[in-house]
């Protein structure tokens, strides 16, 4: 009967005008019309304030809750009183006859000065500055080293960056996306040490974004990643101004976003999101055991659980003689399986670790205390969860959250659960099919159309597993194919001897 079955009717919507492409409307010389045209324009909005000037011949129009009235005091009326009024005597405006213009100034959070008789609008930048101070990011504090890191106000954050490359090649290029919110957006790379295909490409990808409102980082990065489907972030997010600096200077971009103080780096790799300012304000063989410990936890946190399901359930021989009986006893009244029990455990540590940071900071360290040790005691002693389970799922935990990026340690949680059900059905040799299809995964990942998981080279190698001293890093990583390989200008000279 689906012959008969009627087509749904597509919902027709109106096409969004955004604002620099709304076409002119001439003002006109009189006053009550084009205040009439900025109010149908605002929709009569409650924050749209018109304030008349005497003799109701001069109008001074502007949104009230986005501009400093400490400015327009400043800006417009004590030069008014200078000049008698007279406001073409007024120096820092800008003069337009377009009344659309006008509207987009206003909400811009400038004011527009309009004057019965003249059809010119008289704008002033009155918009009041509501960003914070430059603090250091709460979720990527190092022990040594600078501590500022990004706002909202991206005119800072490029700021931030310009004082650490004072150099001319560094380019910065402003977009905006977003019908309605036209969220400003700008990309920020070295010329000359940038590959330009890398840059075109994003440029590209960026100006194909067609939607009403671009409101975070994370969504922006799912309309421009290579593989949105991926478990795996493509885009490395940091608040740091050291570290994008850094990053820049090997020849990645990196993407600011107003109202938002995290930054977007890319191309990157796989060991990028393993690597932190303090590997470089350390010896570089300390750098080296860190970066090991943090690669090693990698693997202890998507294989631990699955290793010890797939000892109980299949593998018990390679259990020492020693610890049988202890594994035993720990074991024997479980009623359920080892797979039952780490879901059981992984899922509580989840609905612990949201409940700890969705409450206020005093009362979130505490339910994860008590949580932990109340609810972890609670459940072995009701024989639900075995204590060794217990200690796997706290290390596999404690092993996730070494990664320095919060977007590599969410997925690194995700990836125990299929490798805990592969090892429930096929032991280790299920570990292997899953440790495979991820190796698989990763090689087949792009960034940018780069190779994330790129094949480790001896070049690359002396800054990602390892990090070898600065003087033995003359080149900069070798998938990024910069125009600027060498570090150093007698480098490039000598071709790198």
């Amino acid at each position: 009967m689906g012959f008969f079955k009627q087509k749904k009717k597509e919902p027709v919507q109106e096409k969004v005008i955004r604002e620099d492409k709304v076409p002119p409307h001439q003002s006109t010389t009189s006053l009550e019309k084009n205040v009439a045209f900025i109010k149908e324009e605002m929709r009569n909005s409650a924050d749209l304030k018109i304030r008349l000037l005497p003799d109701s011949k001069q109008a001074l129009i502007f949104l009230d809750d986005i501009t400093d009235p400490d400015k327009m005091q400043r800006y417009i009326f004590e030069p008014l009183l200078k000049t008698d009024g007279d406001i073409r005597q007024i120096k820092d405006r800008e003069e337009s006859s377009d009344l659309n213009k006008a509207v987009t100034a206003i909400i811009g959070g400038k004011a527009v000065y309009l004057v019965e008789g003249n059809s010119t609008c008289y704008l002033f930048n009155v918009q009041m500055d509501a960003s914070r101070t430059i603090m250091e990011p709460v979720n990527e504090k190092v022990i040594k080293g600078s501590h500022d890191g990004f706002n909202e106000d991206i005119k800072t954050n490029i700021n931030l960056i310009r004082r650490r490359i004072q150099h001319r090649s560094l380019t910065v290029k402003k977009m905006t996306v977003g019908d309605y919110t036209e969220s400003e957006i700008a990309m920020v790379y070295v010329d000359g040490v940038v590959n330009q295909d890398v840059t075109k490409e994003l440029e590209k990808r960026i100006s194909n974004i067609n939607t009403d409102a671009l409101l975070s980082a994370g969504a922006f990065t799912e309309y421009i990643e290579d593989r949105s489907y991926s478990i795996f972030p493509q885009f490395l997010s940091t608040e740091r101004p050291d570290k994008t600096t850094a990053l820049l200077m090997e020849g990645r971009i990196a993407i600011l976003f107003a109202n938002n103080p995290t930054c977007l780096i890319a191309p990157v790799t796989f060991f990028a999101f393993y690597q932190t300012p303090d590997d470089y304000n350390t010896r570089w063989i300390v750098a080296t055991y860190l970066r090991l410990i943090r690669l090693f936890s990698f693997i202890i946190s998507i294989t631990l659980p699955s290793f010890y399901i797939a000892v109980i359930g299949f593998h018990y021989e390679v259990i020492p003689e020693q610890l049988i009986a202890p594994v035993l006893g720990s074991i024997r009244d479980i009623a359920y399986p080892p797979l039952v029990e780490a879901v059981l455990m992984v899922t509580i540590l989840e609905v612990i670790r949201e409940a700890a940071i969705r409450l206020p900071s005093p009362i979130g360290s505490t339910i994860g205390i008590v949580g932990g040790l109340v609810i972890g005691d609670a459940i072995v002693t009701a024989g639900l969860v075995s204590n060794l389970m217990v200690i796997v799922i706290a290390l596999t935990s404690l092993a996730s959250y070494v990664v320095p990026s919060n977007e590599m340690s969410d997925a690194l949680r995700l990836l125990t659960f299929p490798l805990c059900i592969l090892s429930a059905v096929l032991g280790f040799i299920g570990i292997g099919f899953g440790l495979l299809l991820l190796l698989i995964h990763l090689c087949r990942i792009e960034s940018l159309g780069l190779s994330y998981f790129t094949p480790i080279q001896f070049r690359d190698i002396k800054d990602t597993i390892i990090r070898v001293p600065q003087f033995l890093m003359k080149r900069r990583p070798e998938q990024l194919n910069s125009p600027r390989p060498y570090k150093s200008n007698k480098l490039g000279e000598n071709n790198g001897k």
